[in-house]
């Protein structure tokens, strides 16, 4: 409907000029029809409300706004010019057709860009609310910064709202990719929390696409650090990904680490401490999610370098009982690089793993394999004494997040397949859901089919 509407408007811009080369009209006669025309818009857009994919969301916030100013502006010119009688000049009336065309594709480009998408439903007993806070690592320097400034690690939490006295819920810490958000994966951790978990989604200042700090200052992703990721993963050698992924991994599962260390001690004692940052409403709010989170069952779980990070983080500690790695190559694993490969730690994994691959690497691991390739995937899969895997057939990297559901534009240009996304990320969600319910609460017996179609 997007595209009908932009058609329309167009047609009403075109059909105002050329009607109004033929009468040739005065200043006078144009601004009063310009007016006309402006309002017609308006109302059009109006009417084209009840149609499906036409609403008042950010996606059409722009073009609401640019109607209303054209309209001010219009009445203003109107009102200016209702006594000259001066012919208007065609080229006058060219440029207004171009300056038209051009703000009205601009206000709309987020209708284009992104979907009319409002969630997944929620298959839990639950009802979910949401909360935030800061946690503030003083004994971590920020390396993004020159100025001395403590590390900050942003956690938001997802929980059930209407839980009953006294009930409490396993402990579900996720972590985003590289340029990622932390609502990276919001459908997984809405369906976790409607199932009885809390579900806490870590985010890493300058890692992610962007965040805000303790003083309220929007932090962006670190184009170093962006530029790192894209050259060395399509360019760099083994030996030159080792290196950075050395500097990823620590500042990543410093984060997870730490994230979790405040989260376990301010359930045991109640009591968010002094590396807590939260308005007083938020820390109530946490106070109570806190309340409800039993830290003696743990999972974590990730998408891409944040999978990565979740693996490593359950092969460090003793009191995490689950992970799900979502399409991350597993770079803890890799301790050197030697002639052009990898080398690879042999060790035993003793965690319980479940491991979500996108089709193009898991035809990759398969060739690693075969041909004697130390692949750090293929290594715990090897060594893990409760290993789980699958993929989806089509699906590419981003097809396991929700960003191609809420723009379909950026999901095809940062890598999705031609599959159904929202069966994609059902699928996984239900996955997830039987996985921890497995393992963190002791429910049931977890199975996964080796593959699955990317269209239900």
């Amino acid at each position: 409907m997007a595209y009908i509407l932009l058609a329309v408007l167009f047609s009403a811009e075109v059909g105002f000029i050329i009607f109004d080369q033929i009468r040739k009209s005065s200043k006078a006669g144009w601004s009063k029809r310009r007016l006309i025309v402006n309002a017609g818009q308006a109302v059009l857009f109006a009417l084209m409300l009840a149609f499906p994919g036409i609403d008042t969301s950010f996606r059409f916030r722009g073009l609401m706004i640019l109607l209303a100013v054209r309209i001010i502006f219009a009445a203003l010119f109107a009102f200016i010019n209702r006594k000259k009688d001066i012919a208007k000049k065609t080229s006058g009336r060219i440029v207004s057709l171009i300056l038209s065309i051009i703000l009205i594709s601009g206000a709309m480009m987020p209708a284009f860009i992104f979907a009319d998408y409002d969630g997944l439903p929620l298959n839990g007993p639950y009802k979910v609310d949401t909360c935030n806070a800061i946690l503030v690592d003083e004994n971590r320097t920020e390396t993004f910064e020159n100025d001395g400034s403590f590390r900050e690690v942003p956690v938001y939490f997802f929980y059930p709202s209407d839980a009953e006295e006294g009930e409490r819920f396993p402990l579900v810490v996720f972590s985003h990719g590289a340029f990622g958000y932390y609502q990276s994966n919001v459908s997984t951790y809405m369906e976790l929390a409607s199932h009885g978990y809390v579900v806490v989604s870590i985010e890493h200042p300058y890692h992610s696409f962007f965040t805000k700090d303790t003083d309220g200052k929007i932090i962006i992703v670190d184009s170093g650090f962006m530029n790192s990721v894209m050259t060395t993963g399509q360019e760099g050698t083994e030996e030159e990904i080792f290196e950075v992924a050395q500097e990823w991994m620590k500042i990543r599962t410093g984060d997870m680490n730490f994230a979790l260390d405040e989260l376990i001690k301010g359930a045991d004692e109640n009591d968010t401490g002094d590396y807590w940052f939260a308005d007083d409403i938020a820390k109530a709010d946490t106070l109570k999610v806190l309340g409800m989170t039993d830290t003696e069952r743990i999972g974590l779980m990730g998408h891409s370098m944040g999978g990565a990070t979740s693996v490593e983080v359950g092969k460090e500690r003793d009191d995490i009982d689950a992970v799900i790695d979502i399409d991350g190559t597993m770079l803890g694993s890799i301790t050197g690089a030697e002639d052009g490969k990898f080398i690879v730690e042999d060790m035993e994994y003793k965690v319980p793993v479940f491991e979500i691959e996108n089709m193009n690497a898991h035809k990759e691991a398969i060739e690693a394999e075969q041909t004697g390739y130390p692949y750090p995937n293929n290594m715990i899969r090897k060594n893990a004494d409760v290993y789980y895997g699958t993929y989806f057939e089509g699906a590419l990297h981003m097809d396991y997040t929700d960003l191609p559901m809420f723009s379909p534009f950026l999901g095809k240009m940062l890598g999705s397949g031609d599959v159904d996304n929202a069966y994609v990320m059902n699928t996984v969600n239900s996955l997830a859901v039987s996985f921890f319910d497995c393992y963190l609460k002791g429910e049931g017996r977890f199975s996964v089919e080796a593959s699955y179609q990317g269209v239900g």
